[in-house]
């Protein structure tokens, strides 16, 4: 491993610091040394629409940055959002040398920050860390290219299989460790979506329990919006709500969620890909699908699931038939299934947790 792979690793830790609060902005550390290679700053992006990661590791090194080196986990900005471009602050700091991981996809960047670096007679260097800072912003890439968040599908079954009793309990089947570690996936996410029916069934709060604030946006999909007149996400003390409904809704439902303040988002066609498309635009990088097994089917097939996340508790729920996790994906033989080729296992206190990138089965269009 060189220097700059040590350092990129420290600039990749600062970058987590930021999870869950920079959207639609990436996760972004950096680390300044100086001339002689003594660290002298360090950064990171901590929220959206506050310093960069650079910024804030030159402000910390000062005089010292002149003729030093700058790591960093994403190409410097070179455009005027919400913050001045990073790129600039750069050259102005009088560096000689800036380490990169990745490129940032972003169109109004892409390799101009890198450009704009050398015209003004900056060495850079790429490439450095680049498999671990394309892992740790998956979601900021994964938007950036497809136009929609990354999605992670996440659900609580015993070991036969089952989402809830027949009677529709499921409240608990996990055990208190995995609940927390839930809480910590929702504050890593921009938005949390269930279906109606889960509303109307599990009466949900969604929230990361405190973990992240402001917590995620709790989103609803219905495509009528039968909805239950009282529900713990009508009350917005706790988070904010939306509700993407279709066409079909009619106006007495949707007056009585403007009667709310419940904010609604109508969508030509109801369904996952609308959905993610229009939360996109609202710069979400990342969301978590906590809903039944018709739209969890439906969120796979519309490719809006990259990951699964399935915690199984040593229980056995019984019923017949039985309320399992996803809807039919159209499968008809063992060729055709869906697979997480890389699926990791953990230990919650308990119970065990599945994780992995989806891969779609090979029939898939």
């Amino acid at each position: 491993m060189t220097r700059w792979h040590h350092w990129m690793n420290r600039a990749l830790e600062l970058a987590a610091l930021g999870e869950g609060r920079t959207s639609p902005n990436p996760l972004v550390g950096a680390v300044v040394l100086d001339a002689a290679g003594e660290l002298v700053g360090e950064g990171f992006h901590a929220r959206a629409g506050e310093p960069h990661a650079e910024v804030g590791a030159l402000s910390q090194a000062g005089g010292r940055a002149r003729g030093g080196t700058l790591v960093v986990t994403l190409e410097p900005c070179c455009h005027h959002g919400r913050t001045p471009p990073c790129s600039e602050a750069v050259i102005g700091a009088g560096v000689a040398r800036v380490v990169v991981a990745l490129t940032d996809p972003d169109p109004r960047v892409s390799g101009q920050g890198l450009a704009m670096l050398r015209a003004a007679g900056v060495e850079v260097l790429t490439g450095v860390g680049e498999e671990g800072a394309r892992r740790q912003n998956r979601a900021f890439l994964h938007r950036c290219q497809e136009g929609r968040p990354l999605g992670i599908l996440k659900w609580a079954m015993s070991l036969d299989g089952r989402t809830a009793l027949p009677n529709g309990q499921s409240q608990w089947i996990s055990g208190s460790a995995a609940r927390r570690w839930v809480h910590g996936l929702r504050a890593a996410c921009d938005a949390v979506i269930v279906g109606g029916g889960t509303v109307r069934a599990d009466n949900p709060r969604l929230t990361s329990r405190g973990v992240r604030q402001p917590e995620p946006l709790r989103v609803v999909l219905s495509r009528e919006l039968e909805l239950p007149a009282r529900a713990h996400l009508w009350c917005q003390d706790e988070g904010a709500t939306l509700v993407a409904h279709g066409p079909g809704a009619s106006e007495a439902a949707r007056d009585r969620l403007d009667a709310r303040g419940v904010e609604r988002l109508p969508l030509e066609r109801c369904g996952p890909r609308p959905l993610l498309e229009a939360l996109a635009r609202r710069g979400c990088n990342q969301v978590l699908w906590e809903c039944g097994p018709s739209l969890a089917a439906a969120a796979l097939r519309e490719g809006c699931v990259q990951e699964v996340a399935a915690v199984i508790a040593p229980k056995l729920l019984g019923g017949d038939p039985a309320r399992t996790p996803l809807g039919h994906l159209g499968a008809e033989t063992m060729d055709g299934v869906w697979g997480l080729p890389s699926a990791e296992l953990a230990w919650l206190k308990g119970d065990l947790l599945w994780r992995g990138a989806v891969a779609s089965p090979p029939d898939a269009p």
